[in-house]
Formats: C-alpha cells, structure tokens, sequence
C-alpha cells in the first residue's frame, strides 16, 4: 500500500510571493483546506485555511474595507506558511504517511520526488477510503471476529475455506498485545501468540453460512458475527475519475 497509489496527482500548489487574497480565491475555488507553497517549483512551505483565518484581521478591527484588502493582497504566503513542511515520498506506505500524521496532529502531507518538487498530496480522506476499501465492505455484508491462541491456526481456517469453497474478500490480523477477559470465560487467554482476526467472506445461503460458524465456533474462539448491508446506505455519487481510478487499482492487484 504505497501513496503514489493513493495520493491526489492533481495537487495545486502557488508560489511563496502569492497573495492571501489568491489564496483564498483557490480555496474557495477548488474546495481544498491545504496549499503546498513552492519557489522555483519545489516545495518551500504549506499553507492551510486555518493559517489563512489566523492571519486575517480581527472583526473588531477598524481598517476600512479598502485598506482591509490592500493589506491582505500585500500579505504573502511566504508570511504566513508552516516552512519545510513534513512531506512523504511516492514510495512510502500509506501507513507510514498515516503514522505521521497522527503523531504531528496534521491531516494532509505534500508528496515530493527526490528533487523536492511536489507530485501529490495525501490527506486524511484518502487514507479513510484505502481503510474502507481493504475491509471489502463493498464486497460482502459478513464479518467474522475470531481469536487464535497461534498464527499457525490461519492455517487451519484457510483449510475450512478450501473445504467449502469460500471467497475470503478480506482478512485483517494483529497481534493482541494486552491480555483482556473475554465475555464467558472466567480466565484470560495468557498466550504470547494470540492474534485477533477479522475476515469477510462472500454471502452463503443461510444453512451453509450456519455450518461455516459451527466449525470456526469448535476450533476458534469467535467474537462476534455481523451482517450489515451498506447498499441502501445514502451516498453521494462517486466521480467517474474516481471509479476508473479504482477499477485499475483493483484489477492491477
């Protein structure tokens, strides 16, 4: 999972000596709350929505509406940007980039080359439909929480699989560092190994997906299990670029 996979190619960017007052208008335009700010073409700086409210003169000011404007169009980015802003290159993970994120309290990063030009930019929103897309959500309504005692039992639960000719759309694993009391047993699991996995599986007819769960209930501890539909959900259209963007990533994959 590497952001040049995930990350916005079409970034807009304005140099250093840019007005506030351009600023702005591009934000109000393109609907975006970051700029990463260059000079000669390489990445010298960013400038949010927020930095732009900061710099803008208190509502109890008495400058008049004309003196108000020539002052922010005096004002330039350079004056007001978070310099060396923290960036990622194209071939870090998603995870990384989200890691950095979390840690510095930001929700975008500028993506550079090697030569300090900006290429992409990833954000939050980004980062949320990656998690979204590796659930398999759109996939299949079920999932199925379990705990292993071992990694090695992924074994045993890809053997069910092969014995029913199941289509795992997605399985997700960790390994459960705190030790916790599970709801019916009376001591806790104290095994190093233990791992908590989730994993959705395509729709099954009732009877066979009854069976399916009897199995992993004699050999797994199962936490849980959850059908919940999302096609009636309310959504807004997705893009037509976003869908081909999507139909590659998937089918190069």
């Amino acid at each position: 999972m590497l952001v040049k996979y995930w990350m916005s190619e079409r970034v807009i960017t304005l140099d250093e000596n840019t007005s506030i007052m351009k600023a702005i208008q591009v934000l109000k335009e393109h609907k975006i709350r970051r700029i990463p700010v260059t000079s000669e073409n390489k990445l010298v700086g960013i400038v949010t929505d927020r930095d732009i409210k900061e710099a803008m003169p208190s509502k109890t000011t008495t400058f008049e509406v004309h003196e108000l404007y020539y002052l922010l169009s005096e004002l330039k980015l350079k004056d007001i940007m978070t310099k060396d802003p923290i960036t990622v290159y194209p071939d870090d993970t998603v995870e990384y980039a989200a890691v950095l994120m979390l840690e510095n309290k930001i929700s975008g990063l500028p993506v550079i080359n090697k030569e300090g030009y900006v290429v992409g930019i990833i954000t939050q929103t980004d980062i949320f439909k990656l998690f979204v897309y590796i659930t398999g959500i759109y996939y299949s309504p079920y999932q199925i929480g379990l705990l292993i005692s071992h990694p090695n039992e992924l074994i045993n639960l890809f053997e069910i699989f092969k014995k029913y000719e199941i289509t795992p759309y997605s399985l997700l694993t960790w390994k459960e560092e705190i030790t916790f009391p599970l709801e019916d047993d009376k001591k806790e699991i104290k095994s190093k190994h233990k791992r908590m996995v989730f994993l959705r599986i395509e729709e099954l007819p009732e009877k066979t997906m009854q069976e399916i769960l009897e199995i992993l209930e004699k050999n797994f501890k199962v936490l849980y299990t959850l059908k919940k539909d999302i096609s009636k959900l309310p959504r807004k259209e997705i893009p037509e670029k976003e869908k081909i963007f999507f139909l590659k990533f998937i089918n190069k994959s």
